[in-house]
C-alpha cells in the first residue's frame, strides 16, 4: 500500500478552506493539534454537504485518518473536498489537507479523510436531498 502522499502527489478536489495556523492551535509538543485539524476539515466538508443538500446537514462518521506529518505553526493549511457519492438523504465527502510554509512553494500532504453528512429538517430529522433538475 502506498502511504497516502505518494498515491495522490496533487491535491484532489476543490480548494473548500485555506487557513493559517496559529500557536494558539498548538498542542503541548507545539505542533498543530489533531483536534483543531479535524475541526478544519469537518468545517470544510460541511460547506460541500450543506450546498449539495441545499440546507441544513449534521455530520454523521468521520473514515479512518492517519496523519503524515506534522504541521507547523504559520503553515497555511489547504482543505480540498470532492463529493465520492450521494446518498438518498447522504453525501460522502473527501477531504484532504494539506500545508506549506508562507514562503515556500512546497505543499505537502498531511491527511486525508472520509465525511458523511445526513440532511436534516428544521427539527433536526433526517430529511431527503432534493435532486437537482438538469438546466433546459
Amino acid at each position: 500500500m502506498k502511504k497516502l502522499d505518494e498515491a495522490n502527489p496533487e491535491p484532489r478536489g476543490e480548494l473548500q478552506l485555506r487557513i493559517l495556523a496559529n500557536r494558539s492551535d498548538a498542542n503541548i509538543s507545539g505542533d498543530i493539534s489533531g483536534g483543531w485539524l479535524v475541526t478544519q476539515m469537518d468545517s470544510a466538508a460541511s460547506i460541500v454537504a450543506n450546498r449539495i443538500a441545499r440546507g441544513r446537514t449534521a455530520t454523521m462518521a468521520i473514515g479512518n485518518m492517519s496523519f503524515i506529518r506534522p504541521i507547523k505553526v504559520g503553515s497555511v493549511v489547504c482543505c480540498y473536498t470532492h463529493l465520492i457519492s450521494l446518498g438518498r438523504s447522504s453525501a460522502r465527502i473527501m477531504v484532504e489537507v494539506w500545508s506549506r510554509m508562507p514562503d515556500d512553494e512546497l505543499r505537502q500532504k498531511v491527511t486525508e479523510a472520509e465525511f458523511v453528512y445526513v440532511a436534516i429538517d428544521d427539527n433536526r430529522r433526517i430529511r431527503p436531498i432534493e435532486p437537482r433538475t438538469p438546466p433546459a
